[in-house]
């Protein structure tokens, strides 16, 4: 049977690649630490996720393994070396405001952890699908150079930019201040092109927006769509960092993100790179999600507006999703940001009321 590599199998997006890789006949290795408890607290822990895929999925094999740990990832695929064909990484130290407190950590995850996985790769699984989970965070500070105009809830281009539609690869990732972590996601994104173009592996950066869904353990430093509707049904009070809270975002549900994980995977290329997010079909600003979860939860949010943005975010991204698109026509989004905010509410509500009461 074909075996999948995930590293980061506890998180958001790896255990959906868990739970979608095994329902398509793989066996799947997890690679998962719960480095996102040390990063941003025991409320944040994806220990209980990682704990449920051991307990109710017997194709599902835990390795309680440090990415940074090259000795130890080599010795996972090189066990499993006859069978590898797919590798998702979804690994990561991901947090602006993090990356500047501990540099090297986040340096070390990001960045050499992507390292040691690729070398594991090309010693014993060459020719396996690695998907990379990189971020728009690589082009840095350079979207908040867009012509943008100021409405009533957001900031918006005009229609005649080349940009309206979102954001594509063209963008340069250079001259910008990016955020460490903005940096050591870059670097990631790079080897992973390179080891694609110099070894000729299959190879993809999937450059994400903001990626959600209902599993999304937010925090106040990591997941802000979560984090949001939580603060809004437990009374926690939200701080908005700049830009008068008309900054914009588009939001990708899991499920949608997956779904592109394995479109790729049927039909790979070496050293692609594409914009993935909600693009124009699922977007919003922050004040705009304000109202959606107040709307939706029946209650009001208790929030303030903070006087600086953070160091290289940015003032609006939505994603140009037509490259790939055009390569995998099969994929289509589902979910909308309503539809992403509904389902996080309802499946979270009684967790979080009887946990803040």
């Amino acid at each position: 049977m074909a075996t999948a590599i995930i590293t980061g199998s506890g998180g958001l997006i790896g255990s959906e690649a868990v739970e979608h890789f095994i329902n398509e006949g793989f066996d799947v290795i997890g690679v998962e630490n719960d480095m996102r408890s040390r990063f941003f607290g025991a409320e944040a822990s994806t220990a209980h996720v990682t704990e449920r895929l051991v307990a109710e999925r017997p194709e599902f094999m835990l390795e309680d393994v440090d990415i940074r740990d090259a000795a130890a990832i080599d010795r996972i695929f090189r066990e499993n070396a006859g069978g590898i064909e797919l590798i998702i990484h979804t690994a990561a130290q991901p947090s602006h405001d993090w990356a500047a407190k501990e540099p090297q950590t986040d340096f070390g995850v990001n960045a050499n952890g992507t390292l040691n996985l690729l070398e594991a790769a090309r010693a014993h699984a060459p020719q396996a699908t690695f998907v990379f989970c990189s971020t728009n965070k690589v082009y840095g500070d350079t979207p908040n150079r867009l012509p943008l105009q100021e409405l009533d809830l957001r900031l918006e281009l005009p229609e005649s930019h080349r940009y309206h539609g979102g954001i594509d690869t063209s963008m340069s990732i250079d001259a910008c201040t990016h955020s460490l972590f903005g940096v050591s996601k870059a670097a990631a994104d790079l080897l992973v092109q390179e080891y694609g173009r110099y070894f000729e592996m299959p190879t993809v950066c999937f450059r994400g927006g903001c990626l959600t869904g209902p599993q999304h353990a937010g925090a106040k430093l990591h997941g802000f769509l979560a984090y949001l509707m939580k603060c809004t049904v437990t009374g926690t009070p939200y701080t908005v960092f700049g830009y008068d809270g008309k900054q914009v975002r588009d939001n990708i549900h899991s499920a949608d993100l997956i779904a592109a994980f394995d479109a790729f995977h049927r039909a790979p290329r070496a050293a692609a790179v594409y914009n993935i997010g909600g693009g124009r079909f699922s977007n919003c600003s922050m004040l705009e999600a304000i109202e959606t979860c107040e709307r939706i939860s029946g209650r009001e949010l208790s929030w303030e507006m903070g006087e600086e943005p953070r160091i290289g975010d940015h003032r609006w991204w939505i994603s140009d999703l037509t490259p790939f698109e055009n390569d995998y026509p099969e994929w289509k989004l589902r979910y909308g940001v309503d539809d992403i905010l509904r389902e996080m509410y309802e499946q979270n509500v009684e967790r979080w009321t009887v946990a803040s009461a």
